[in-house]
């Protein structure tokens, strides 16, 4: 699939930028751990891979599967303290960046590229992480799930479309997980897969190009 008549480039962060599958366990540890102190709830830390399951979805359903058991109100604290803590965690120095994050972003933009973000991430989180990999300047003003009437991946794409006035086929999502892919097609856009990722094999039913490296999108575009 050739990427002419693409204008904007719309990037998931964790999976396809950034991965904190290093620092991740330890963050719910160190939230939940204050947070049982705190209030003498007993809750068991979800396991490392329970958690990376949840990575890609909003914010609010991530902790309503990891933490069944306390109300919204209660959830909303350690997401928060987990938002802090992991923001803390990359600047410095923890988690990674996948190869070619800097080289890659630098030539999409000196391509002519219009980049932006299309991450169910918090806007703290999303604006650290490519803040950390000196790339933020990059990346037009970041919108976010949760605000307004964006209350999904789909819609923050479609806003993207409509902001910039360009069409379904103008715009290429780069992303790892189903949320990205259905982003895509439920907006008419072109699809990247990130199979260095956090994908899951079979998640997706169908790409545009498949992607071993971030840095396969110098080849692409």
């Amino acid at each position: 699939m050739e990427a002419s008549g693409v204008k904007l480039i719309a990037f998931d962060v964790d999976g396809t930028l950034f991965s904190s599958e290093t620092i991740i366990l330890e963050v719910y540890e160190k939230a939940i751990r204050e947070f049982t102190q705190e209030t003498n709830h007993k809750i068991e830390t979800p396991s490392r891979e329970r958690i990376l399951l949840e990575v890609g979805k909003p914010v609010k359903v991530i902790f309503q599967n990891l933490l069944p058991e306390l109300q919204d109100e209660e959830r909303e604290t350690v997401s928060q303290r987990v938002l802090q803590l992991l923001c803390d965690e990359v600047r410095v120095g923890g988690g990674n960046y996948y190869a070619g994050v800097g080289s890659t972003i630098n030539y999409l933009r000196d391509q002519g590229y219009t980049l932006v973000c299309a991450s169910n991430g918090r806007r703290p989180y999303v604006e650290t992480v490519l803040e950390t990999a000196g790339v933020l300047d990059h990346f037009e003003p970041i919108l976010v799930v949760g605000k307004g009437d964006i209350q999904n991946k789909s819609q923050l794409v479609s806003e993207y479309l409509r902001k910039y006035q360009i069409s379904g086929r103008s715009l290429a999502m780069i992303g790892d997980r189903r949320s990205d892919w259905e982003a895509a097609r439920e907006n008419g856009c072109l699809f990247g897969y990130c199979l260095y990722g956090h994908c899951v094999i079979g998640e997706v039913p169908d790409t545009d190009w498949s992607l071993n490296s971030l840095e396969d999108l110098k080849s692409i575009f």
